[in-house]
């Protein structure tokens, strides 16, 4: 796919993803932070994704990261521990480049085969329509928007909720 290549993140990695994150905290409302994490903190994130057992990847061309995704825990209580939450990140001069969907696809399989039974996407700013059709060409249903949810760059923003089933989703009960 365009010379792309998934692959799960590596320490070494954690300094681009850091670049391509801090762009989108200071200039895009894909991120709901107003400051950039420092790259400790980004390192302390990736370390959380990890050790929840979760995947943390990166898509690179040619050597060069381009974005990157990862799983998180849609929320802390023991009954969604079979739901996960995804956040994608691309470079500002690889969007359009086939970077979301050589890496959705990927966090949907490595999630299913953890045993994982719904994702949530939670796509900041209603306006982010290249999320939403990335998402919705993965199989993610619209659950719903909340409205005026955020306040960044001087403007309320909402955030947009999408779903799909992982697996046999809520067809069977989960694997413990």
């Amino acid at each position: 796919m365009n010379g792309l290549s998934v692959r799960a993140s590596t320490e070494a990695d954690v300094a681009r993803c850091h670049e391509i994150y801090a762009h989108h905290v200071l200039h895009g409302t894909a991120s709901f932070e107003i400051d950039p994490p420092d790259l400790a903190e980004m390192k302390k994130r990736r370390g959380h994704v990890l050790d929840l057992g979760l995947p943390h990847l990166v898509a690179e061309r040619e050597g060069c990261v381009l974005g990157y995704a990862y799983a998180s825990n849609w929320r802390p209580r023991p009954a969604y521990a079979w739901s996960v939450e995804d956040s994608i990140y691309i470079d500002k001069d690889a969007v359009g480049q086939g970077v979301g969907k050589a890496l959705l696809p990927v966090l949907i399989e490595q999630c299913t085969a953890l045993g994982k039974r719904q994702m949530v996407a939670v796509i900041g700013d209603s306006a982010t329509l290249p999320s939403i059709r990335l998402h919705a060409a993965c199989g993610f249903a619209m659950a719903g928007t909340l409205k005026s949810i955020g306040f960044k760059f001087n403007r309320w923003l909402d955030s947009v909720l999408m779903q799909r089933p992982l697996g046999a989703g809520d067809g069977a009960l989960p694997l413990v």
